[in-house]
């Protein structure tokens, strides 16, 4: 009995398939593609675990199509050649039964790899499905992803995940023969973390710990047969939310320590580098902006530099921009700027551009009065002219409200020596 528990419960049918009823419910985005064999090139993006990879050959035996798979962990460009140049031979050109490639983990295709489907997709060669736990606005190339459908695959509930394990009770060829009682189930769900491979390789290795057939599952019995009960760090489970939250909350509370301890978690747990400095990325501008506009210099250059270096140098870097970040003033002002102008956009609508400031490429525009009494800043003592910007409907309103810190300070006082009492800096 070497294939594992979970690649012998992966289902081969729809109605075997848990959960994702977004997707392949009776009315979900994908049922209809799947009745009509009209399969479309698509990207599941979605936590380990979640059936990607089981939806993929699904969707392949449903609709009757020749599969082709490869792992990006192992495969260059030559391989996606070679499976293209066999995709075209079985399948050819205008039909609707082109051979699915599915490539999983596409996210760590290089550039070069991804452009060399870019034809393949373009042409209908191939239909591709690509699994990603990324987001693949970040990690998909444009012009491929602009070619596909994304879909979302939500992590496993608590329900779906006790239905597998009754399953896997009830259906396995060699754990249906044992006398399994499931009585408790919360830490099998802890220590799997969502991930439904990871819940029935762990409830196997459980099971077979046990000398008799006659076995009660608890909680206690759980991780007592675990060896490594310690909750370690898992990037693909609850913990990978909970510690990034962790770090962004110690720099955005000015404490580095705490900062580069959540940060050495992240790198020990295999973190991916550059979900770290996007991170880092946001919160420079949200959390610190203004006060420290250097901070966001910073910040994107340490996600260009561990973007190029990796592991384990990247780790110097993370550290230096995190400490950075954590000692440097704070400032949600250009955050909260941008959330009121929304909300009065929303409330407001599209208001009319002052004539002053239109635009006026052509005579009629001149002749209509667009840019009339438009005061140029330039001509103008200390470059600047008392000039309304906003709508009539809603001028002097003030939505950039400086922090208190020095650097914004100075930006406040040189806001109130030129507006004056306008915006009442």
């Amino acid at each position: 009995m070497n294939t594992p528990l979970a690649e012998r419960l992966r289902p081969n049918t729809l109605k075997d398939y848990l959960s994702q009823s977004h997707l392949i419910g009776d009315n979900g985005a994908l049922t209809q593609h799947i009745k009509q064999g009209l399969i479309p090139s698509m990207i599941f993006w979605g936590p380990p675990g979640t059936g990607k990879t089981t939806l993929a050959h699904i969707i392949a035996n449903e609709s009757k199509r020749p599969y082709y798979t490869l792992s990006a962990i192992n495969s260059g460009v030559k391989d996606v050649r070679d499976v293209i140049e066999k995709a075209k031979q079985s399948g050819g050109l205008f039909t609707t039964k082109n051979p699915i490639l599915f490539i999983d983990e596409i996210h760590r295709f290089s550039k070069s790899q991804q452009d060399s489907l870019l034809q393949a997709v373009e042409k209908g060669w191939i239909t591709l499905i690509g699994a990603t736990t990324e987001n693949p606005s970040f990690e998909v190339i444009p012009a491929l992803l602009s070619r596909c459908q994304v879909y979302i695959l939500n992590a496993f509930d608590k329900s779906d995940l006790e239905t597998l394990l009754k399953r896997a009770i009830s259906e396995d060829e060699f754990l249906s023969k044992k006398k399994i009682s499931l009585k408790e189930t919360d830490a099998l769900l802890r220590l799997s973390g969502g991930d439904a491979r990871k819940l029935l390789n762990i409830f196997e290795l459980i099971v077979n710990s046990y000398q008799t057939d006659a076995i009660v599952i608890t909680n206690e019995s759980v991780l007592n047969k675990v060896q490594n009960n310690t909750v370690r760090y898992d990037k693909t489970g609850e913990q990978h939310y909970d510690i990034i939250s962790a770090f962004i909350k110690s720099i955005r509370g000015s404490d580095p320590n705490a900062a580069v301890y959540w940060l050495a978690r992240m790198i020990e747990g295999g973190e991916d580098l550059k979900f770290i400095a996007r991170r880092l990325l946001i919160l420079a501008s949200e959390d610190i902006g203004n006060a420290n506009p250097n901070a966001l210099v910073l910040a994107n250059s340490t996600f260009q530099a561990v973007s190029t270096i990796g592991y384990p140098e990247s780790r110097i870097i993370l550290s230096q921009c995190a400490t950075y970040l954590a000692t440097s003033p704070k400032s949600n002002a250009s955050y909260q700027a941008i959330g009121k102008a929304q909300n009065l956009v929303k409330e407001t609508g599209d208001l009319s551009v002052p004539l002053s400031i239109r635009n006026a490429p052509t005579k009629l525009m001149k002749e209509l009065g667009y840019g009339d009494a438009y005061q140029y800043a330039h001509n103008y003592e200390n470059n600047f002219a008392d000039h309304e910007f906003l709508p009539e409907e809603i001028k002097n309103t003030k939505l950039y409200d400086p922090g208190n810190n020095p650097k914004e300070n100075s930006l406040r006082e040189f806001l109130k020596k030129r507006w004056k009492d306008k915006y009442n800096y």
